[in-house]
């Protein structure tokens, strides 16, 4: 092989290794991935259409829409980071922006879970976002009957 063919070789090997796994905590993460648009306190960019998270983010988990909602967004879905570190990010995030607003009964993401919403992501988020508001206000409804 030549020398030139060389780098055009190491390019096209590193083209198709899957997203690298996260050797830094999850709030590390969270600085260089999230706070650009979410801010350091998860308050977000209402003028820029980025959701705050606070009080929030953890009533989409109280039911399955907005569970996967919380994976599918661009942000999350399209991170350069493997299933396993979205999985311990949104672990350590959920609870840290909205511990009072996840379910009693809270199973924490896995790798495996991550995986499959992000492969199966919706052409309308926007509107999947609304059918997990109401999935969660028709179920709060319910609790409050």
């Amino acid at each position: 092989m030549s020398v030139a063919a060389r780098p055009l070789l190491v390019a096209g090997a590193l083209a198709i290794l899957p997203l690298a796994v996260s050797a830094q905590p999850p709030e590390h993460d969270f600085l260089q991935f999230c706070v650009g648009c979410h801010r350091l306190d998860g308050s977000g960019s209402a003028q820029n259409g980025v959701p705050d998270m606070r009080g929030v983010v953890g009533r989409f988990l109280r039911g399955p829409t907005g569970r996967a909602f919380v994976v599918q967004v661009a942000g999350v879905a399209q991170a350069p980071l493997d299933d396993a570190a979205i999985a311990a990010l949104l672990n350590w995030l959920l609870p840290r922006m909205d511990a009072d607003g996840l379910p009693d009964d809270f199973q924490p993401y896995t790798a495996a879970e991550v995986a499959h919403l992000r492969a199966t992501r919706p052409g309308d988020v926007p509107a999947l976002r609304q059918r997990a508001l109401d999935e969660v206000a028709a179920l709060e409804a319910g609790a409050a009957r």
